[in-house]
């Protein structure tokens, strides 16, 4: 229940900041964001290259009480500044915490990120007054059968894993099956299984069908796919994926939400939901089919 304007909460909130290091032009609102967390006289957090580079690049006096060194890390929520990626790497760091997750879009598209660098002082009054919604994500969790494949990266993915051919020649064969039972062997140069989350990212550019948040489903997409008859498949969220990949070079490349290794042929992968969620705050009023016109442009017409 949001909580009116008059009965503001200003008990004393832990913030984790996390952001991306190539953006000079996020100066001012990283500015912003600072002093308005002073104000609320805020406990921050903030990851140490991400501070390292507002102090040092940007030359921003940073008032910080704790700097996060890796994924060992307590606050009330989390705060993203940048694009998809940043936001991708921000919940690879929250991991099973349940710290809600605030993205503030410094990118282009940004469909994780509901906020823009303008609506900071906006963002930080929802936390504080309760006026948000907090949408619920599921993850996917990747297994590997051989113990010296298993990445050496978090195994758990928002948006999408990617098995995909690692050099520029063949396809690949990618063997599926499905809760045991047998699919097909894909002719492709690679397939993605994505969350609803990440029907709006990789496997969207590549054909995948766009599910809305809370939609209890798993896609398989393949990319650029020999045969013409073979389409992208929804299935249950609770779906046992297994995947085994032969490819002449014989290697090829697993992406976890785009942190990709190399994998030896024969390694059989086996995608499964994770056990845990992602928390991700969200506008009170927001609608995720106004962000779709918005971001894809639907009904725009861009004729001169």
């Amino acid at each position: 229940m949001p909580i009116k304007d008059k009965e503001i909460v200003m008990r004393k909130l832990r913030f984790a900041l996390f952001g991306n290091v190539y953006q000079a032009k996020k100066s001012s609102s990283a500015q912003k964001l600072l002093a308005m967390l002073e104000e609320r006289q805020a406990t921050l957090l903030i990851d140490r290259p991400f501070h390292d580079y507002l102090v040092n690049e940007l030359q921003i006096c940073v008032k910080c009480d704790e700097l996060i060194e890796d994924d060992d890390f307590r606050a009330d929520f989390a705060i993203s500044m940048g694009g998809d990626g940043t936001f991708l790497d921000a919940a690879r760091r929250v991991g099973d915490k349940d710290m809600p997750i605030l993205g503030i879009n410094m990118g282009r598209l940004g469909f994780l990120s509901d906020y823009q660098a303008e609506d900071i002082p906006s963002a930080i009054d929802a936390i504080y007054k309760g006026d948000f919604k907090c949408e619920v994500h599921s993850l996917l969790q990747a297994q590997f059968t051989r113990d010296n494949d298993n990445p050496a990266h978090f195994p758990f993915a928002l948006n999408e894993v990617a098995v995909l051919k690692q050099d520029n020649s063949s396809m690949i064969s990618i063997r599926v099956d499905i809760n045991d039972e047998y699919l097909t062997t894909y002719q492709a140069d690679g397939l993605i299984v994505n969350t609803p989350t990440g029907s709006t990212g990789y496997a969207l550019s590549v054909g995948g069908s766009i599910m809305a948040p809370g939609c209890d489903t798993i896609g398989l997409v393949p990319v650029a796919p020999h045969s013409l008859t073979v389409r992208p498949l929804t299935l249950p969220a609770d779906t046992e994926i297994a995947m085994t990949v032969e490819s002449r070079s014989h290697n090829f490349l697993v992406s976890i939400d785009g942190r990709s290794e190399s994998c030896q042929e024969g390694t059989r992968i086996i995608i499964r939901r994770a056990p845990y969620t992602v928390k991700v705050l969200k506008r009170s009023e927001g609608s995720f089919f106004r962000t779709l016109r918005k971001k894809l442009m639907w009904g725009a017409d861009t004729r001169e």
